[in-house]
């Protein structure tokens, strides 16, 4: 067992590695009326095609992560969501790109609880029976998905920005896609990517850490098998197309620009590279920044209007997101500003405040339990802890922004999805 203390943000964090392979984490939170626990596997929709132990190639149909999500809560003794009923807890769970999570959260018996949540994650139990009945299921929530403005564009951006990485496709897969998902299918994702080795458990909240231990030894596989070597097949730095355009029935045109950036070096940690994006995107277009002002004073942007940096499995992007009359203004005027920021510079100054105000921001997002499992979760495959993000604000460098925004001022990085309101 090993305990880290960040001193700068007031957080600890036990920690520990069972002979199995699996990370569990600790975060205590004295005082908290309710505990936080969640289980995740480094399995997204992006893992679609890999090798397993034999050397057998799988190729799965799109969506397959978030098929097995759904069909993890079921056993051979009943369903987990009535077991954490009984017990009063709130139980869910998500399927990223990068991977899949199971969670829940009570004021009473914890421990019952974290035994529910381990044991059924790591026995699945398919028939063809459970799996055609959920099949129905997934068929409908697609259905709404393609009814939904954002994730149209969502889903768009990445078939615009990205060649032939799995990324590209929708997080659910299509009613087709899912069609070919079966038992067989299931228990070789399971076995390729719920090992011990691969996965993470983090708890935030008041517990006692020698007792989770306990239960997860007791509820994990002795041994863990080979962790699945995948493939990702992108090889192009430049974006697959330009633009994409759909009609809805939206009032105004919903937009989303994306900047295809490099993927991580061997050297860089993921943390200090999501900083420096996450400060790049402040500088340009930050709801401080002249920029922001300005396209909001004009009717470009509402208070809808986002950002996010994100790290893949060997892709990295941004993401630039909103209403807008002219989705196309609105790119032209953010690329002259990272064009702006390279050829004249970025003040200290200015780099500074947003540094503070970001560091301001990163505080805030510690301190719901829930979040700090997600993001504790997510920095574990990283080999991290979340809390070390902290520790990068004083040694970032205004030289590492423009030498990000350098790479970012390129015109065949960028893609844009619109969706437009329905022709008349």
């Amino acid at each position: 067992m090993k305990h880290k203390v960040f001193e700068k943000i007031e957080e600890e964090i036990h920690s520990c590695t069972l002979e199995n392979g699996l990370k569990i984490f600790y975060i205590p939170k004295v005082g908290f009326s309710r505990t936080f626990a969640m289980i995740a596997t480094n399995f997204g929709s992006a893992d679609q095609s890999f090798e397993i132990e034999n050397g057998e190639r799988v190729d799965t149909p799109a969506g397959i992560a978030h098929f097995l999500e759904h069909k993890m809560f079921e056993d051979e003794d009943g369903n987990a969501l009535q077991k954490f009923a009984e017990t009063g807890a709130n139980p869910n769970a998500f399927t990223s790109r990068n991977m899949t999570a199971y969670h829940f959260s009570c004021t009473e018996k914890f421990y019952d609880n974290l035994e529910i949540l381990i044991k059924f994650v790591c026995t699945p139990h398919f028939t063809k029976e459970n799996v055609q009945k959920e099949r129905g299921i997934i068929e409908q929530e697609i259905g709404m998905l393609n009814d939904d403005p954002f994730w149209n564009a969502y889903t768009n951006i990445y078939s615009a920005m990205y060649h032939n990485h799995p990324i590209r496709i929708s997080i659910a897969g299509s009613a087709e896609s899912i069609s070919h998902i079966t038992p067989d299918i299931l228990y070789k994702c399971h076995k390729a990517f719920y090992s011990p080795k691969n996965m993470t458990l983090t708890v935030c909240g008041t517990a006692d850490f020698n007792k989770i231990i306990e239960i997860a030894r007791k509820n994990t596989p002795k041994t863990a098998t080979k962790i699945a070597k995948r493939f990702y097949f992108e090889k192009e730095k430049y974006v697959f197309k330009k633009e994409i355009k759909t009609y809805m029935n939206v009032s105004q045109p919903f937009f989303i620009l994306g900047i295809k950036d490099n993927i991580l070096s061997e050297h860089e940690t993921n943390s200090l590279r999501q900083l420096k994006g996450e400060i790049c995107c402040e500088l340009i277009i930050g709801k401080s920044s002249e920029l922001y002002n300005s396209l909001y004073t004009d009717g470009f942007i509402n208070k809808r209007f986002d950002f996010n940096y994100i790290i893949h499995k060997k892709a990295c992007c941004v993401l630039f997101m909103g209403d807008s009359k002219d989705p196309k203004t609105v790119q032209i005027e953010i690329m002259n500003k990272i064009k702006n920021f390279v050829e004249n510079g970025i003040s200290v100054e200015d780099f500074n405040r947003i540094k503070r105000m970001h560091y301001g921001m990163f505080i805030r997002s510690i301190e719901k339990p829930d979040d700090i499992c997600g993001m504790q979760c997510e920095s574990s495959f990283a080999n991290e802890f979340f809390a070390q993000t902290a520790m990068h604000y004083e040694n970032l460098n205004l030289s590492d922004i423009i030498d990000m925004l350098r790479l970012w001022c390129d015109n065949e990085r960028f893609a844009l999805s619109v969706v437009n309101p329905n022709k008349r």
